[in-house]
């Protein structure tokens, strides 16, 4: 019988890979063919290549699937890629959503594997292509930078602690500056480095400079959005892209005995949310659009922080268009364009 499309999902762990490879036939049915495991390193993935070509077809394109696990899919996404390959990569969330729909009371890598496959099988996924080179070291050094300042604060607090005691002891406290005053260090270097990156490439300058020119928004916030969309790459309209941020709205409402207050679903990127924190309340103080924006929103509900949050959806929306458009941001322009959706939210 005819393949028609043949997916081989692949459970990512930090040190196996297990395998399952799919396929549906002509008359339509889905069906579950092999099943591996093998090392998540280098001759792993080359003997997982090796297995994989015995048991699939040239009949029909080769898709591989697989859920987004941290970093540990990384090297067998760069190899697929490397070899020409089909991928995809799927937010957890929407894996683990799609395995309660099958029923299946066991819980193991391999079932895993099967929803992975059963779930490329089904649906018509966007491919993952390796990100750009520079997106990707600004992504790592910014990252870098929050776990610094997360680790700093945690010191700081800890500093704070130990100079409260009744009998401080000074050496420890010493330390503790010493540790802090590290930490300060690498964070400079961190943001010279972003700089650096930044001034070497022309097209990145000129596209940080626009998205700097909105209110509240600094070259960090710039590059740390830049980093994580990979220069919006896969981004295809605004709706996408507060989605992949996780500042889309949800609802649970059922008749008239569930009314669940609206929430932002928090199911995107974190690093995302967490870099336009601060761009919005610097924009709420500074510009008077967002001012009152956040003043007849919190008038509204009387909640600060769900106003605070809608103008951040607003400038992520903002940047995307300015990062499209190539363009400085004009207040005359844009206030007026955001104007008539303002008042959803």
């Amino acid at each position: 019988m005819k393949t028609l499309k043949q997916v081989v999902g692949i459970d990512v762990g930090s040190k196996e890979l297990v395998v399952c490879i799919g396929k549906i036939l002509s008359n339509l049915d889905k069906k579950l063919c092999q099943y591996g495991n093998f090392r998540n390193t280098d001759k792993g993935l080359i003997k997982l290549q090796e297995w994989v070509q015995p048991h699939t077809s040239e009949e029909s394109p080769l898709h591989f699937v697989m859920e987004a696990t941290g970093v540990y899919h990384e090297k067998l996404a760069y190899f697929l890629e490397s070899k020409g390959y089909k991928i995809s990569i799927v937010l957890p969330n929407k894996i683990s959503n799609y395995f309660r729909t099958l029923e299946v009371k066991t819980v193991t890598d391999t079932t895993c594997s099967e929803a992975v496959t059963l779930f490329g099988l089904e649906r018509n996924l966007e491919l993952w292509h390796k990100p750009d080179p520079t997106y990707k070291r600004l992504k790592q050094l910014t990252r870098e930078r929050d776990q610094l300042v997360q680790e700093r604060t945690a010191v700081k607090n800890q500093l704070h602690a130990e100079q409260a005691e009744a009998e401080p002891n000074k050496n420890s406290i010493g330390r503790i500056k010493e540790r802090i005053a590290v930490l300060q260090r690498q964070e400079k270097e961190i943001i010279a480095e972003l700089k650096l990156i930044v001034k070497e490439s022309s097209a990145l300058k000129k596209h940080t400079d626009n998205l700097t020119s909105i209110p509240g928004v600094g070259l960090l916030t710039a590059v740390t959005v830049l980093a994580e969309t990979n220069g919006f790459e896969m981004i295809r309209n605004k709706k996408q892209l507060v989605s992949y941020a996780g500042l889309d709205i949800k609802e649970k409402q059922s008749g008239t005995s569930i009314q669940g207050k609206p929430t932002i679903s928090k199911r995107g990127n974190r690093y995302l949310r967490k870099s336009l924190h601060l761009p919005a309340l610097a924009a709420i103080r500074h510009e008077e659009h967002y001012a009152n924006t956040f003043t007849r929103l919190v008038a509204r509900h009387g909640i600060k922080m769900k106003a605070a949050v809608a103008v951040q959806r607003k400038l992520l929306e903002l940047m995307f268009i300015i990062y499209k458009t190539k363009q400085l941001y004009d207040p005359l322009y844009h206030v007026q364009k955001q104007s008539h959706t303002i008042q959803r939210n």
